[in-house]
Protein backbone atom coordinates (compact mmCIF):
# COMPACT_ATOMS: atom_id res chain seq x y z
CA UNK A 1 0.00 0.00 0.00
CA UNK A 2 1.38 3.40 -0.97
CA UNK A 3 1.88 6.29 1.50
CA UNK A 4 -1.04 8.15 -0.13
CA UNK A 5 -3.34 5.13 0.27
CA UNK A 6 -2.34 4.73 3.91
CA UNK A 7 -3.02 8.42 4.46
CA UNK A 8 -6.44 8.19 2.79
CA UNK A 9 -7.42 5.29 5.09
CA UNK A 10 -6.75 7.27 8.25
CA UNK A 11 -9.90 8.08 10.27
CA UNK A 12 -11.15 11.66 10.14
CA UNK A 13 -11.18 13.99 13.12
CA UNK A 14 -14.43 14.93 14.80
CA UNK A 15 -15.05 18.51 15.96
CA UNK A 16 -17.83 18.62 18.59
CA UNK A 17 -18.73 22.05 20.02
CA UNK A 18 -20.64 21.54 23.27
CA UNK A 19 -21.09 25.30 23.78
CA UNK A 20 -19.95 28.65 22.42
CA UNK A 21 -22.20 28.46 19.38
CA UNK A 22 -25.33 30.62 19.08
CA UNK A 23 -24.38 32.61 22.19
CA UNK A 24 -21.65 34.65 23.85
CA UNK A 25 -20.00 32.50 26.50
CA UNK A 26 -19.97 28.86 27.66
CA UNK A 27 -17.17 27.99 25.24
CA UNK A 28 -16.17 24.32 25.09
CA UNK A 29 -15.18 22.09 22.16
CA UNK A 30 -14.24 18.41 22.02
CA UNK A 31 -11.87 17.05 19.36
CA UNK A 32 -12.10 13.30 18.82
CA UNK A 33 -9.70 11.13 16.85
CA UNK A 34 -9.57 7.31 16.87
CA UNK A 35 -11.14 6.81 20.33
CA UNK A 36 -9.24 9.70 21.89
CA UNK A 37 -10.75 13.02 22.96
CA UNK A 38 -9.21 16.30 24.03
CA UNK A 39 -11.27 19.27 25.20
CA UNK A 40 -10.55 22.96 24.56
CA UNK A 41 -11.89 25.46 27.12
CA UNK A 42 -14.69 24.97 29.61
CA UNK A 43 -16.53 28.23 30.23
CA UNK A 44 -19.71 29.52 31.78
CA UNK A 45 -22.35 31.93 30.53
CA UNK A 46 -24.15 34.76 32.28
CA UNK A 47 -27.77 33.88 33.14
CA UNK A 48 -30.24 35.95 31.12
CA UNK A 49 -33.20 37.91 32.49
CA UNK A 50 -35.52 34.96 31.87
CA UNK A 51 -33.54 32.71 34.27
CA UNK A 52 -34.63 34.00 37.71
CA UNK A 53 -32.48 32.74 40.57
CA UNK A 54 -29.82 31.13 38.35
CA UNK A 55 -26.24 32.05 39.28
CA UNK A 56 -24.46 30.75 36.18
CA UNK A 57 -24.98 28.47 33.19
CA UNK A 58 -22.44 25.74 32.46
CA UNK A 59 -22.20 23.35 29.50
CA UNK A 60 -23.79 19.92 29.38
CA UNK A 61 -20.82 17.51 29.29
CA UNK A 62 -22.84 14.29 29.40
CA UNK A 63 -21.28 13.16 26.09
CA UNK A 64 -17.81 13.45 27.63
CA UNK A 65 -18.90 11.71 30.83
CA UNK A 66 -20.37 8.85 28.79
CA UNK A 67 -17.04 8.57 26.95
CA UNK A 68 -14.80 9.29 29.93
CA UNK A 69 -12.29 6.57 28.98
CA UNK A 70 -11.51 8.47 25.78
CA UNK A 71 -10.99 11.93 27.33
CA UNK A 72 -7.26 12.63 27.77
CA UNK A 73 -6.84 16.33 28.61
CA UNK A 74 -8.36 19.81 28.97
CA UNK A 75 -6.57 22.65 27.15
CA UNK A 76 -7.35 26.29 28.00
CA UNK A 77 -6.80 29.27 25.67
CA UNK A 78 -7.04 32.06 28.29
CA UNK A 79 -8.36 33.00 31.71
CA UNK A 80 -11.74 34.62 31.06
CA UNK A 81 -14.82 33.21 32.81
CA UNK A 82 -16.51 32.29 29.53
CA UNK A 83 -13.57 29.92 28.92
CA UNK A 84 -12.68 28.68 32.43
CA UNK A 85 -15.73 29.34 34.65
CA UNK A 86 -17.14 25.80 34.45
CA UNK A 87 -13.85 23.97 35.10
CA UNK A 88 -14.56 23.16 38.78
CA UNK A 89 -17.89 21.56 37.82
CA UNK A 90 -16.19 19.71 34.94
CA UNK A 91 -13.48 18.36 37.25
CA UNK A 92 -16.02 16.93 39.67
CA UNK A 93 -17.15 14.60 36.89
CA UNK A 94 -13.99 14.18 34.79
CA UNK A 95 -10.73 14.49 36.67
CA UNK A 96 -8.32 14.87 33.76
CA UNK A 97 -5.11 16.94 33.42
CA UNK A 98 -5.41 20.66 32.67
CA UNK A 99 -2.93 22.39 30.34
CA UNK A 100 -2.63 26.19 30.24
CA UNK A 101 -0.17 29.09 30.23
CA UNK A 102 1.15 30.56 33.48
CA UNK A 103 -1.35 33.32 34.35
CA UNK A 104 -4.27 31.31 33.00
CA UNK A 105 -3.33 28.37 35.21
CA UNK A 106 -2.97 30.60 38.27
CA UNK A 107 -6.51 31.93 37.77
CA UNK A 108 -7.81 28.37 37.28
CA UNK A 109 -6.06 27.25 40.46
CA UNK A 110 -7.84 30.02 42.33
CA UNK A 111 -11.19 28.65 41.14
CA UNK A 112 -10.22 25.06 41.97
CA UNK A 113 -9.15 26.09 45.47
CA UNK A 114 -12.58 27.66 46.08
CA UNK A 115 -14.14 24.28 45.29
CA UNK A 116 -11.50 22.33 47.26
CA UNK A 117 -10.30 20.58 44.12
CA UNK A 118 -6.77 21.97 43.85
CA UNK A 119 -4.97 18.99 45.39
CA UNK A 120 -7.06 16.52 43.39
CA UNK A 121 -6.42 18.05 39.95
CA UNK A 122 -3.39 17.44 37.74
CA UNK A 123 -2.11 20.67 36.19
CA UNK A 124 0.64 21.48 33.73
CA UNK A 125 1.84 24.99 32.85
CA UNK A 126 2.80 25.19 29.18
CA UNK A 127 5.09 27.81 27.65
CA UNK A 128 4.51 29.42 24.27
CA UNK A 129 6.03 27.38 21.48
CA UNK A 130 5.88 24.15 23.47
CA UNK A 131 3.59 21.22 22.71
CA UNK A 132 1.73 18.63 24.76
CA UNK A 133 1.61 15.13 23.24
CA UNK A 134 -1.30 12.88 24.17
CA UNK A 135 -1.13 9.77 21.95
CA UNK A 136 -2.24 10.92 18.47
CA UNK A 137 -2.76 14.54 19.55
CA UNK A 138 0.02 17.12 19.68
CA UNK A 139 -1.28 20.46 20.96
CA UNK A 140 0.98 23.48 20.40
CA UNK A 141 0.52 26.74 22.34
CA UNK A 142 1.05 29.85 20.17
CA UNK A 143 1.37 33.37 21.59
CA UNK A 144 -1.80 35.41 21.02
CA UNK A 145 -3.11 38.80 22.17
CA UNK A 146 -6.45 39.47 23.83
CA UNK A 147 -7.76 41.58 26.72
CA UNK A 148 -6.02 39.30 29.21
CA UNK A 149 -2.38 38.31 29.30
CA UNK A 150 -1.03 34.85 28.50
CA UNK A 151 -3.68 34.16 25.86
CA UNK A 152 -2.91 31.38 23.41
CA UNK A 153 -4.02 29.97 20.10
CA UNK A 154 -3.86 26.19 19.89
CA UNK A 155 -2.54 24.25 16.90
CA UNK A 156 -4.01 20.76 17.28
CA UNK A 157 -1.84 18.41 15.20
CA UNK A 158 -3.31 14.97 14.41
CA UNK A 159 -2.71 12.28 11.75
CA UNK A 160 -5.89 13.59 10.06
CA UNK A 161 -4.49 17.12 9.81
CA UNK A 162 -3.96 20.26 11.85
CA UNK A 163 -6.80 22.31 13.31
CA UNK A 164 -6.05 25.77 14.69
CA UNK A 165 -8.31 26.96 17.50
CA UNK A 166 -7.87 30.74 17.81
CA UNK A 167 -9.55 31.20 21.18
CA UNK A 168 -10.51 34.83 21.71
CA UNK A 169 -8.00 37.16 20.07
CA UNK A 170 -7.21 40.47 18.47
CA UNK A 171 -4.06 41.45 16.60
CA UNK A 172 -2.52 43.95 19.03
CA UNK A 173 0.90 45.14 17.87
CA UNK A 174 1.45 47.20 21.05
CA UNK A 175 0.13 45.16 23.99
CA UNK A 176 0.39 46.63 27.47
CA UNK A 177 2.30 43.58 28.69
CA UNK A 178 4.39 41.05 26.81
CA UNK A 179 5.07 40.54 23.12
CA UNK A 180 2.69 40.79 20.13
CA UNK A 181 1.00 37.76 18.61
CA UNK A 182 3.34 35.23 16.99
CA UNK A 183 2.16 35.80 13.44
CA UNK A 184 5.31 34.25 11.97
CA UNK A 185 4.54 30.91 13.62
CA UNK A 186 1.02 31.01 12.22
CA UNK A 187 2.50 31.58 8.76
CA UNK A 188 4.85 28.59 9.21
CA UNK A 189 1.94 26.35 10.21
CA UNK A 190 -0.03 27.66 7.23
CA UNK A 191 2.77 26.69 4.83
CA UNK A 192 2.74 23.11 6.16
CA UNK A 193 -1.01 22.84 5.63
CA UNK A 194 -3.98 23.45 7.93
CA UNK A 195 -7.08 21.29 7.81
CA UNK A 196 -9.41 23.79 9.53
CA UNK A 197 -9.50 26.97 11.58
CA UNK A 198 -12.00 27.39 14.42
CA UNK A 199 -12.07 31.18 14.67
CA UNK A 200 -13.42 33.85 17.04
CA UNK A 201 -16.52 35.54 15.53
CA UNK A 202 -17.42 38.06 18.24
CA UNK A 203 -16.46 41.20 16.29
CA UNK A 204 -16.99 39.93 12.75
CA UNK A 205 -19.68 42.57 12.18
CA UNK A 206 -17.18 45.38 12.76
CA UNK A 207 -15.04 46.61 9.84
CA UNK A 208 -11.35 47.41 10.08
CA UNK A 209 -9.12 46.65 13.05
CA UNK A 210 -9.61 46.62 16.81
CA UNK A 211 -7.71 49.35 18.62
CA UNK A 212 -4.75 48.50 20.84
CA UNK A 213 -5.35 48.19 24.56
CA UNK A 214 -2.87 51.03 25.06
CA UNK A 215 -5.33 53.54 23.55
CA UNK A 216 -7.50 53.17 26.68
CA UNK A 217 -4.63 54.64 28.70
CA UNK A 218 -4.95 57.95 26.85
CA UNK A 219 -8.68 58.17 27.61
CA UNK A 220 -8.08 57.29 31.27
CA UNK A 221 -5.41 60.01 31.43
CA UNK A 222 -7.97 62.54 30.16
CA UNK A 223 -10.57 61.39 32.71
CA UNK A 224 -8.12 61.64 35.60
CA UNK A 225 -6.95 65.07 34.43
CA UNK A 226 -10.49 66.46 34.07
CA UNK A 227 -11.70 65.09 37.42
CA UNK A 228 -8.85 66.04 39.73
CA UNK A 229 -11.14 67.05 42.61
CA UNK A 230 -13.50 64.09 42.36
CA UNK A 231 -13.30 60.62 43.78
CA UNK A 232 -12.86 58.24 40.82
CA UNK A 233 -14.49 54.79 40.70
CA UNK A 234 -13.61 52.52 37.77
CA UNK A 235 -15.57 49.33 37.02
CA UNK A 236 -14.04 46.74 34.74
CA UNK A 237 -13.68 42.98 34.31
CA UNK A 238 -11.57 41.45 37.07
CA UNK A 239 -9.67 39.39 34.51
CA UNK A 240 -8.67 42.40 32.39
CA UNK A 241 -5.25 42.67 34.01
CA UNK A 242 -3.92 45.10 31.39
CA UNK A 243 -6.79 47.50 32.10
CA UNK A 244 -6.13 47.29 35.83
CA UNK A 245 -2.46 48.05 35.16
CA UNK A 246 -3.35 51.22 33.26
CA UNK A 247 -5.74 52.38 36.01
CA UNK A 248 -3.03 51.81 38.61
CA UNK A 249 -0.52 53.69 36.44
CA UNK A 250 -2.90 56.68 36.19
CA UNK A 251 -3.47 56.66 39.95
CA UNK A 252 0.29 56.66 40.52
CA UNK A 253 0.77 59.48 38.01
CA UNK A 254 -1.87 61.67 39.66
CA UNK A 255 -0.74 60.76 43.18
CA UNK A 256 -3.85 58.88 44.19
CA UNK A 257 -4.27 55.79 46.32
CA UNK A 258 -5.91 52.70 44.82
CA UNK A 259 -8.58 50.72 46.67
CA UNK A 260 -10.02 47.47 45.35
CA UNK A 261 -13.55 46.06 45.83
CA UNK A 262 -15.00 42.77 44.60
CA UNK A 263 -13.71 39.35 45.61
CA UNK A 264 -12.75 38.27 42.09
CA UNK A 265 -10.94 41.57 41.48
CA UNK A 266 -8.97 41.25 44.74
CA UNK A 267 -8.05 37.63 43.94
CA UNK A 268 -6.88 38.24 40.37
CA UNK A 269 -4.87 41.35 41.28
CA UNK A 270 -3.13 39.31 43.98
CA UNK A 271 -2.41 36.43 41.57
CA UNK A 272 -1.22 38.68 38.72
CA UNK A 273 1.04 40.78 40.94
CA UNK A 274 2.58 37.70 42.58
CA UNK A 275 3.45 36.34 39.12
CA UNK A 276 4.86 39.66 37.92
CA UNK A 277 2.05 40.50 35.47
CA UNK A 278 1.11 43.64 37.42
CA UNK A 279 3.34 46.47 38.62
CA UNK A 280 1.49 47.91 41.59
CA UNK A 281 4.10 50.58 42.37
CA UNK A 282 5.16 51.07 45.96
CA UNK A 283 2.39 51.67 48.53
CA UNK A 284 -0.16 52.62 45.86
CA UNK A 285 -2.79 50.04 46.93
CA UNK A 286 -4.40 50.20 50.35
CA UNK A 287 -7.27 48.33 52.07
CA UNK A 288 -10.74 49.73 51.45
CA UNK A 289 -11.11 50.42 55.19
CA UNK A 290 -8.48 53.17 54.80
CA UNK A 291 -10.53 55.22 52.30
CA UNK A 292 -11.88 57.43 55.08
CA UNK A 293 -8.33 58.64 55.77
CA UNK A 294 -8.05 60.32 52.37
CA UNK A 295 -9.81 63.19 50.65
CA UNK A 296 -11.73 62.51 47.43
CA UNK A 297 -8.99 63.80 45.11
CA UNK A 298 -6.64 61.15 46.52
CA UNK A 299 -8.90 58.13 45.89
CA UNK A 300 -9.30 55.68 43.01
CA UNK A 301 -11.60 52.68 43.58
CA UNK A 302 -11.31 49.72 41.19
CA UNK A 303 -14.35 47.47 41.36
CA UNK A 304 -16.23 44.65 39.69
CA UNK A 305 -19.77 45.05 38.37
CA UNK A 306 -19.26 46.64 34.95
CA UNK A 307 -21.96 44.31 33.55
CA UNK A 308 -24.58 45.25 36.15
CA UNK A 309 -24.36 41.88 37.94
CA UNK A 310 -26.77 42.09 40.88
CA UNK A 311 -24.33 40.90 43.54
CA UNK A 312 -21.20 42.59 42.18
CA UNK A 313 -19.61 45.40 44.19
CA UNK A 314 -20.70 48.28 41.93
CA UNK A 315 -24.33 47.15 41.87
CA UNK A 316 -24.38 47.04 45.67
CA UNK A 317 -22.71 50.46 45.84
CA UNK A 318 -25.28 51.90 43.41
CA UNK A 319 -28.17 50.40 45.42
CA UNK A 320 -26.68 51.83 48.64
CA UNK A 321 -26.34 48.41 50.28
CA UNK A 322 -22.54 48.15 50.23
CA UNK A 323 -21.04 48.01 53.72
CA UNK A 324 -17.90 50.01 52.97
CA UNK A 325 -18.56 52.37 50.06
CA UNK A 326 -21.30 55.00 49.66
CA UNK A 327 -21.78 57.13 46.54
CA UNK A 328 -21.25 60.85 47.10
CA UNK A 329 -22.59 63.63 44.87
CA UNK A 330 -19.77 64.51 42.49
CA UNK A 331 -18.16 61.06 42.35
CA UNK A 332 -16.88 60.12 38.88
CA UNK A 333 -17.85 56.54 37.97
CA UNK A 334 -16.24 55.03 34.85
CA UNK A 335 -17.57 51.90 33.13
CA UNK A 336 -14.45 50.53 31.44
CA UNK A 337 -16.01 47.64 29.52
CA UNK A 338 -18.52 47.10 26.74
CA UNK A 339 -21.88 45.47 27.50
CA UNK A 340 -22.14 41.74 26.93
CA UNK A 341 -25.30 41.12 24.86
CA UNK A 342 -28.19 40.60 27.26
CA UNK A 343 -26.72 42.72 30.07
CA UNK A 344 -27.79 46.12 28.72
CA UNK A 345 -30.84 46.45 31.02
CA UNK A 346 -28.85 45.59 34.15
CA UNK A 347 -26.12 48.10 33.24
CA UNK A 348 -28.67 50.85 32.53
CA UNK A 349 -30.28 50.22 35.93
CA UNK A 350 -26.94 50.66 37.72
CA UNK A 351 -26.10 53.78 35.68
CA UNK A 352 -29.47 55.32 36.61
CA UNK A 353 -29.02 54.52 40.30
CA UNK A 354 -25.55 56.08 40.29
CA UNK A 355 -26.85 59.17 38.49
CA UNK A 356 -29.72 59.59 40.95
CA UNK A 357 -27.17 59.47 43.77
CA UNK A 358 -25.38 62.43 42.17
CA UNK A 359 -22.48 60.67 40.48
CA UNK A 360 -20.98 61.69 37.16
CA UNK A 361 -21.12 58.49 35.06
CA UNK A 362 -18.84 57.91 32.05
CA UNK A 363 -19.68 54.95 29.78
CA UNK A 364 -18.35 56.04 26.39
CA UNK A 365 -14.87 55.59 24.89
CA UNK A 366 -13.42 53.95 28.00
CA UNK A 367 -12.99 50.48 26.53
CA UNK A 368 -11.53 48.71 23.53
CA UNK A 369 -12.59 45.24 22.55
CA UNK A 370 -10.42 42.20 22.99
CA UNK A 371 -11.79 40.61 19.83
CA UNK A 372 -10.65 40.79 16.22
CA UNK A 373 -12.54 42.86 13.65
CA UNK A 374 -12.97 41.82 10.03
CA UNK A 375 -9.52 42.74 8.72
CA UNK A 376 -7.77 40.88 11.53
CA UNK A 377 -9.86 37.77 10.88
CA UNK A 378 -8.91 38.01 7.20
CA UNK A 379 -5.24 38.22 8.20
CA UNK A 380 -5.48 34.97 10.19
CA UNK A 381 -7.06 33.14 7.25
CA UNK A 382 -4.45 34.48 4.83
CA UNK A 383 -1.66 33.29 7.11
CA UNK A 384 -3.09 29.85 7.86
CA UNK A 385 -4.81 29.11 4.53
CA UNK A 386 -7.06 26.40 6.01
CA UNK A 387 -8.93 23.82 3.95
CA UNK A 388 -12.11 24.37 6.01
CA UNK A 389 -13.62 27.28 7.99
CA UNK A 390 -15.45 26.78 11.32
CA UNK A 391 -16.81 30.07 12.76
CA UNK A 392 -17.06 29.95 16.58
CA UNK A 393 -17.54 32.09 19.68
CA UNK A 394 -20.53 34.25 18.92
CA UNK A 395 -24.26 34.51 18.50
CA UNK A 396 -25.68 32.79 15.43
CA UNK A 397 -25.79 36.07 13.49
CA UNK A 398 -22.04 36.38 14.06
CA UNK A 399 -21.43 32.86 12.76
CA UNK A 400 -23.50 33.55 9.65
CA UNK A 401 -21.61 36.78 8.93
CA UNK A 402 -18.31 34.99 9.52
CA UNK A 403 -19.34 32.54 6.82
CA UNK A 404 -20.06 35.44 4.45
CA UNK A 405 -16.64 36.91 5.22
CA UNK A 406 -14.99 33.57 4.41
CA UNK A 407 -16.76 33.50 1.05
CA UNK A 408 -15.19 36.87 0.17
CA UNK A 409 -11.82 35.15 0.69
CA UNK A 410 -12.67 32.48 -1.88
CA UNK A 411 -14.14 29.71 0.26
CA UNK A 412 -17.11 27.73 -1.09
CA UNK A 413 -20.20 27.01 0.98
CA UNK A 414 -19.19 23.34 1.21
CA UNK A 415 -15.95 24.37 2.96
CA UNK A 416 -17.67 26.55 5.60
CA UNK A 417 -19.41 24.88 8.54
CA UNK A 418 -21.90 26.92 10.59
CA UNK A 419 -22.38 24.58 13.52
CA UNK A 420 -24.86 24.33 16.37
CA UNK A 421 -23.80 23.24 19.83
CA UNK A 422 -23.88 19.44 19.86
CA UNK A 423 -23.15 18.97 16.15
CA UNK A 424 -20.58 16.29 15.30
CA UNK A 425 -18.48 17.48 12.36
CA UNK A 426 -16.24 14.87 10.75
CA UNK A 427 -13.31 16.22 8.70
CA UNK A 428 -10.69 14.66 6.47
CA UNK A 429 -8.43 16.12 3.81
CA UNK A 430 -11.09 15.75 1.11
CA UNK A 431 -14.36 16.74 2.72
CA UNK A 432 -16.33 17.49 5.86
CA UNK A 433 -19.80 16.53 7.00
CA UNK A 434 -22.03 16.85 10.06
CA UNK A 435 -22.66 13.20 10.90
CA UNK A 436 -24.73 13.46 14.05
CA UNK A 437 -25.68 15.21 17.25
CA UNK A 438 -24.71 14.73 20.89
CA UNK A 439 -26.39 16.19 24.00
CA UNK A 440 -25.46 19.85 24.45
CA UNK A 441 -26.87 22.97 26.00
CA UNK A 442 -26.88 24.75 29.34
CA UNK A 443 -26.99 23.32 32.85
CA UNK A 444 -28.22 25.77 35.49
CA UNK A 445 -26.23 26.37 38.67
CA UNK A 446 -28.33 27.76 41.53
CA UNK A 447 -26.45 28.07 44.80
CA UNK A 448 -24.96 24.67 45.53
CA UNK A 449 -27.35 22.93 43.17
CA UNK A 450 -26.05 21.89 39.76
CA UNK A 451 -28.62 20.67 37.24
CA UNK A 452 -31.46 20.38 39.78
CA UNK A 453 -33.09 23.48 38.27
CA UNK A 454 -34.41 22.63 34.81
CA UNK A 455 -36.64 24.30 32.25
CA UNK A 456 -39.83 23.39 34.11
CA UNK A 457 -38.56 25.01 37.32
CA UNK A 458 -37.47 28.11 35.39
CA UNK A 459 -40.89 28.28 33.75
CA UNK A 460 -42.58 28.11 37.17
CA UNK A 461 -40.30 30.87 38.46
CA UNK A 462 -41.14 33.02 35.46
CA UNK A 463 -44.86 32.52 36.04
CA UNK A 464 -44.50 33.38 39.73
CA UNK A 465 -42.52 36.51 38.81
CA UNK A 466 -45.07 37.57 36.20
CA UNK A 467 -48.38 36.51 37.78
CA UNK A 468 -47.75 35.50 41.37
CA UNK A 469 -48.83 32.24 42.98
CA UNK A 470 -52.09 30.86 44.37
CA UNK A 471 -52.15 27.83 46.66
CA UNK A 472 -55.36 25.77 47.08
CA UNK A 473 -55.33 23.72 50.28
CA UNK A 474 -57.80 20.82 50.52
CA UNK A 475 -58.18 18.44 53.49
CA UNK A 476 -59.35 14.86 52.76
CA UNK A 477 -60.18 12.16 55.30
CA UNK A 478 -57.62 9.37 55.31
CA UNK A 479 -58.93 6.20 53.73
CA UNK A 480 -62.17 7.66 52.38
CA UNK A 481 -61.08 10.71 50.28
CA UNK A 482 -63.98 12.67 51.81
CA UNK A 483 -63.63 16.45 51.87
CA UNK A 484 -63.37 17.54 55.52
CA UNK A 485 -61.77 21.01 55.24
CA UNK A 486 -61.24 23.73 52.67
CA UNK A 487 -60.67 24.55 49.99
CA UNK A 488 -58.63 27.40 51.43
CA UNK A 489 -56.99 29.92 49.09
CA UNK A 490 -53.58 31.45 49.82
CA UNK A 491 -52.24 34.14 47.46
CA UNK A 492 -48.70 35.56 47.16
CA UNK A 493 -47.68 38.15 44.58
CA UNK A 494 -51.06 37.96 42.80
CA UNK A 495 -53.39 40.49 44.44
CA UNK A 496 -53.50 42.33 47.76
CA UNK A 497 -55.88 39.99 49.58
CA UNK A 498 -57.44 42.58 51.91
CA UNK A 499 -58.59 44.62 48.92
CA UNK A 500 -59.73 41.57 46.93
CA UNK A 501 -61.74 39.62 49.47
CA UNK A 502 -64.66 39.14 47.09
CA UNK A 503 -62.37 37.71 44.39
CA UNK A 504 -60.79 35.31 46.88
CA UNK A 505 -64.21 34.22 48.12
CA UNK A 506 -65.35 33.55 44.55
CA UNK A 507 -62.17 31.56 43.94
CA UNK A 508 -62.86 29.50 47.05
CA UNK A 509 -66.41 28.78 45.84
CA UNK A 510 -65.14 27.77 42.39
CA UNK A 511 -62.68 25.38 44.03
CA UNK A 512 -65.42 24.00 46.29
CA UNK A 513 -67.68 23.40 43.26
CA UNK A 514 -64.85 21.49 41.53
CA UNK A 515 -64.46 19.29 44.64
CA UNK A 516 -68.21 18.60 44.68
CA UNK A 517 -68.22 17.85 40.95
CA UNK A 518 -65.46 15.31 41.57
CA UNK A 519 -67.61 13.72 44.29
CA UNK A 520 -65.23 14.51 47.14
CA UNK A 521 -68.12 15.65 49.35
CA UNK A 522 -69.25 12.01 49.26
CA UNK A 523 -65.79 10.48 49.56
CA UNK A 524 -65.38 9.30 45.97
CA UNK A 525 -62.07 7.45 45.53
CA UNK A 526 -59.74 8.70 42.78
CA UNK A 527 -56.10 9.52 42.10
CA UNK A 528 -54.85 12.69 43.76
CA UNK A 529 -53.21 13.71 40.48
CA UNK A 530 -56.69 13.96 38.91
CA UNK A 531 -57.94 16.13 41.78
CA UNK A 532 -54.93 18.44 41.53
CA UNK A 533 -55.18 18.80 37.75
CA UNK A 534 -58.89 19.68 37.88
CA UNK A 535 -58.37 22.22 40.65
CA UNK A 536 -55.40 23.77 38.82
CA UNK A 537 -57.17 24.00 35.47
CA UNK A 538 -60.46 25.22 36.90
CA UNK A 539 -59.00 27.97 39.06
CA UNK A 540 -56.58 29.08 36.32
CA UNK A 541 -59.50 29.54 33.89
CA UNK A 542 -61.50 31.43 36.52
CA UNK A 543 -58.65 33.80 37.34
CA UNK A 544 -57.92 34.47 33.67
CA UNK A 545 -61.60 35.23 33.03
CA UNK A 546 -61.81 37.59 36.04
CA UNK A 547 -58.41 39.32 35.94
CA UNK A 548 -56.71 38.44 32.61
CA UNK A 549 -53.78 37.23 34.73
CA UNK A 550 -52.11 33.82 34.76
CA UNK A 551 -50.80 33.05 38.25
CA UNK A 552 -49.08 29.78 39.10
CA UNK A 553 -51.76 27.64 40.78
CA UNK A 554 -50.51 25.00 43.22
CA UNK A 555 -53.08 22.54 44.67
CA UNK A 556 -52.11 20.94 48.01
CA UNK A 557 -53.94 17.93 49.45
CA UNK A 558 -53.65 17.18 53.16
CA UNK A 559 -54.68 13.82 54.64
CA UNK A 560 -56.66 14.26 57.84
Amino acid sequence: MSRKERRDKRPGIKVIPLGGMEQIGMNITAFEYDNQIIVVDCGQAFPSDDMPGVDRVIPDISYLVDNAYKVKGLFITHGHEDHIGAIPYFMKKLNIPIYATRLTMAIIENRLAEHRLLDKTKRKVVQYGHSVILRDFRVEFIRSTHSIQDSAMLAIHTPAGTIVHTGDFKVDYTPVFGDPMNLSRLAEIGKKGVLAVMCDSTNVLRPGYTESEKTVGKKLDTIFSENRKRRIIVATFASNVDRVQQIVDMAYKYRRKVFVEGRSMVNIIAVASDLGYLNLHKNVIEPTENMKKYSDEKIVLITTGSQGESMAALSRIAADIHRKVKIKPGDCVVFSSSPIPGNEKSITKVVNELSMAGAKVIVQDTHVSGHACREEIKLIYNLLKPRFVIPAHGEFRHLIEHGRLARTLGYDNKDIFILHSGDVLSLNQKSGKVIGQVPAGGVYVDGLGVGDVGNLVIRDRQRMAEGGVIVIVVGLRRGSNKLVSGPQIVSRGFVFVKESESLMEEARKVSKDICIKLGLDKGRRMEWSVIKNDLRDGLSKFMWKKTKRDPLVIPMIMEV
